[in-house]
């Protein structure tokens, strides 16, 4: 699904049982002011976005002049128990160079028995120059099958870029 200069981006259909795990891909996600950028789920005809997540996240960074590497858990990214929108990427800048690229695995969503599982890597050029990628999972705490699902950035809008879904068996 190609979408430019948009709030949010929802897929509202094609999320059911036919597939095990679904896949999103996106692809040079650029924002229109430095922002995050974010994910959330609902239910049947629900449009509220707001079940309740528990994740984690995992940062590795290395800035363009070389002057800093890190790897770190970032427990002040992490989601418990919340409805809040998840972070997928991290502090992505508006300049030409700036995006984010990445993928995000739901596991089971139709499943009416278990939670449902997610994980993500995704990496971005954030506003100071740096390189930045980002693993997060964690799981949507309730029974009830997923049938949306909305990427947005914490502010502002999604200036360009592509975001595709795939079903795997």
């Amino acid at each position: 699904m190609d979408e430019y200069h948009k709030t949010s981006i929802s897929f509202t259909s094609g999320i059911d049982d036919t597939y095990d795990e679904y896949i999103f891909k996106f692809y040079d996600i650029h924002p229109s002011a430095n922002a995050n950028f974010t994910f959330q789920a609902d239910t049947g005809t629900n449009t509220s976005y707001n079940q309740t997540i528990t994740s984690t996240y995992v940062e590795i960074k290395h800035t363009e002049n070389n002057s800093e590497t890190q790897l770190r858990y970032k427990t002040d990214d992490d989601l418990a128990q919340s409805t809040s929108f998840h972070k997928l990427c991290i502090g992505i800048g508006t300049t030409n160079d700036n995006s984010c690229s990445g993928q995000l695995t739901i596991f089971s969503p139709s499943s009416s028995v278990f939670v449902k599982h997610f994980i993500s890597q995704a990496n971005n050029l954030k506003d100071n120059d740096q390189s930045n990628q980002s693993l997060t999972a964690g799981y949507f705490n309730t029974t009830t099958a997923l049938t949306r699902f909305q990427f947005k950035m914490a502010s502002g809008n999604i200036d360009s870029g592509v975001i595709k879904l795939y079903g795997i068996s």
